[in-house]
């Protein structure tokens, strides 16, 4: 097998027409974000978002010519749109990728039809986060809310195996995308557009555009609240949700042991930082019950987290053991509250949606008062 090279895949690109100027993609400067890695390939093509429909099908022959080079095992081909019209053209590949333009509050990503958005957050990976996340939607939708959830983990996407949901989402106009369903709830990930064993490997402004995309090209329809399953950390995907979405709160989950709350408080402070209301911090894998005897075991420490949201001020939503049934039915494909509605974890994930869905409906309900004098 031949390696594959920065030259071999440029030379490659510059077979692909852009159909109305008739020069190729590579001398308009529309590539950007070449990575390589162990036979993997990523780059984004840059183009007019109003072209977005043409310009599919020329992504799809990019990816496809790629892919045809020998030593190539994947590719994973973008349309971004970082560029607006009459600014300078977007830099060859070649050149190191342009940061993103700083986000602040006038670019928010408007969603009308949705009346609430949270993230579910953690500073640190392995703790639960997407579990809970998944569990806390089939409580609330079980109430009769129309709920959406949203993988925003794009390196390592999980929601298509825990929601035990195969296929790829459709395209009404070739423009937006209809999410998946299961459950009663919306799904949308970048786990659905990719192979299960397909490594990401973008950068960060790729990361930003599928993340905004997943938003605005998504037909979410009518919904009571879309939970963002964050990825874990504090970096540049984690910001972009912050400061573009239009987020009503943040839920963080954390097991109670220090080092997992030491991020945990990172990314607790960065909600507060740019002004997302923390609804409150969940403790995950609490405890150990041994399934055959009964004896508890504080595997990762006991009340880490209660203790850290009394520090913090901030509320403590609850408890969740450590257990082989919610990793099981996680691992399946049907979530404990789908598989063991009646069972004492899915009470405990129902009585945590209970607050969450609480205090965002106060928090919809308050209204400045006025003092006359």
């Amino acid at each position: 097998m031949s390696k594959v090279t920065e030259q071999k895949i440029l030379d490659t690109l510059r077979t692909i027409v852009e159909p109305q100027s008739k020069k190729d993609i590579v001398s308009l400067g529309m590539i950007s974000g070449l990575i390589i890695k162990d036979g993997n390939v990523g780059f984004s093509i840059e183009i007019d978002p109003a072209q977005a429909a043409e310009m599919e099908s020329l992504r799809k022959s990019a990816e496809k010519a790629v892919h045809a080079l020998d030593g190539v095992l994947s590719v994973s081909a973008i349309l971004t749109a970082d560029n607006a019209p009459g600014r300078t053209k977007p830099q060859a590949a070649s050149q190191p990728p342009k940061s993103p333009p700083s986000p602040g509050p006038g670019n928010k990503i408007e969603l009308k039809d949705i009346k609430h958005i949270i993230a579910v957050a953690s500073g640190k990976g392995g703790v639960g986060k997407s579990t809970t996340a998944i569990n806390l939607a089939l409580s609330l939708a079980k109430q009769g809310l129309k709920i959406g959830l949203m993988d925003a983990d794009i390196y390592g996407p999980s929601q298509p195996r825990m929601m035990g949901i195969t296929g790829k989402p459709s395209s009404p106009d070739g423009k937006t995308l209809l999410p998946m369903e299961r459950h009663g709830i919306k799904c949308m990930s970048v786990g659905f557009l990719v192979a299960e064993d397909t490594p990401m490997i973008w950068r960060g402004p790729m990361v930003q555009s599928a993340l905004t995309q997943m938003l605005r090209d998504v037909v979410w329809g009518e919904l009571d609240l879309l939970i963002v399953d964050m990825p874990p950390g504090t970096g540049d995907a984690q910001l972009t949700m912050a400061q573009q979405v239009p987020l009503n709160g943040a839920v963080i989950v954390s097991t109670p042991q220090d080092i997992a709350l030491l991020d945990a408080r990172k990314g607790l402070n960065m909600f507060r930082k740019v002004d997302v209301p923390v609804l409150g911090i969940i403790e995950n894998m609490s405890v150990y019950i041994c399934p055959e005897c009964g004896h508890e075991a504080h595997i990762f420490g006991e009340h880490g987290a209660r203790a850290e949201a009394e520090k913090m001020e901030t509320p403590f939503l609850g408890e969740m053991p450590l257990h082989i049934d919610i990793r099981m039915t996680s691992d399946e494909g049907e979530p404990i509250v789908i598989s063991s509605p009646d069972g004492e974890h899915a009470k405990r994930y129902t009585t945590i949606a209970d607050k969450v869905w609480s205090s965002l409906s106060s928090a919809e309900r308050k209204a400045p008062s006025i003092s006359m004098e």
